[in-house]
């Protein structure tokens, strides 16, 4: 074949300005420097020099913690001769760590962070099998940080909303049998002594009827956050429904679960309550159960609880009825 029939060529591609890769790395949306085993740096791209203030002049050839004393010397330290050693990449999230330089951000200030939140990423930068120096890189994940609090915030909130009575702000009745049925749980394997109360107020349907419907809220209202105000911590305190709430009061025994309701059925009724210039006396009636042994689950108490409640009522009201078991 004549080599005049032979296709030309393709013309060859021209060479990359050695610059160019250069230019990336100042350019890129992120932090880059390179430190070597001794923490000096060796390399410092544009946006660290802009979040910094520091220009690379000015920490090039020198070691890191000389301009920036409040890094986590001895964490960092570690991170990078980790990877000296293992010549493996190695991270840092913002949840873990949220920031290496405290480097302002642009997000505002309801945002909830005082500096930009930052990913990390440890990078072993090899020649002939050798680690010879580790370049990081420092991301600007703060929007990320933002929105995943927030939502945590919103989701935390909704929880609680669904754990909570509208009207009173106290525990639902969902919420109080969800409690009561974990610590009736652990009183069955670990024993000791649990209570409860379940107590109502007292014609309630006559306030309703007498002063309105608006009145009778204000009631729970106000009888809720009395009783609020004089239970334990460690109690749970909820609306079971209506006019009727429940008290659980772990580790006490009967007689001290009692004097509890006692001194709730007093709380309650020893003041009147003022709905828009009217005066609407109130009174409660209590009904006390304990754990015991042979009850099959938590419901028992509840039954139970309520069958002296009902005791209570009908023996006249205002008054505080604990049901209690002879033994066999």
């Amino acid at each position: 074949m004549n080599t005049r029939d032979l296709p030309a060529p393709p013309p060859s591609t021209p060479a990359l300005p050695l610059s160019l890769s250069d230019l990336v790395v100042e350019r890129v949306g992120f932090g880059i420097f390179v430190l070597d085993r001794d923490m000096n740096v060796l390399m410092w791209n544009r946006f660290m020099q802009d979040h910094s203030g520091v220009a690379a002049a000015d920490v090039i050839g020198r070691p890191v913690f000389e301009r920036f004393a409040d890094l986590p010397r001895a964490w960092l330290t570690r991170k990078v001769e980790s990877v000296f050693q293992l010549g493996s990449f190695a991270f840092s999230s913002w949840e873990q760590r949220p920031y290496l330089f405290r480097f302002d951000h642009d997000r505002p200030i309801t945002g909830g962070v005082d500096y930009m939140q930052q990913d990390c990423t440890f990078m072993p930068l090899m020649r002939e099998r050798e680690v010879i120096a580790v370049c990081v890189t420092v991301s600007d994940v703060t929007h990320v940080s933002v929105m995943q609090r927030e939502r945590e915030d919103a989701v935390a909130r909704l929880r609680e909303y669904a754990d909570r009575d509208g009207l009173t702000g106290i525990a639902n009745r969902r919420f109080f049998e969800g409690r009561l049925a974990d610590e009736f749980a652990r009183w069955q394997r670990y024993g000791g002594e649990m209570s409860m109360l379940l107590f109502d107020l007292d014609h309630f349907k006559k306030i309703n009827d007498e002063f309105g419907h608006v009145a009778g809220d204000t009631v729970l209202r106000a009888m809720a956050q009395r009783v609020a105000q004089v239970v334990r911590k460690q109690d749970v305190f909820g609306r079971f429904g209506g006019e009727e709430f429940a008290l659980l009061l772990p580790c006490t025994p009967l007689d001290d679960a009692l004097h509890v309701a006692e001194k709730i059925r007093r709380t309650i009724g020893d003041a009147p309550v003022e709905v828009q210039g009217v005066v609407v006396p109130v009174t409660a009636s209590v009904g006390a159960a304990a754990a015991r042994p042979g009850a099959p689950d938590y419901e028992v108490m509840i039954n139970e609880a309520d069958a002296a409640l009902y005791r209570a009522k009908h023996q006249g009201r205002n008054r505080c009825v604990a049901l209690v078991h002879e033994l066999s």
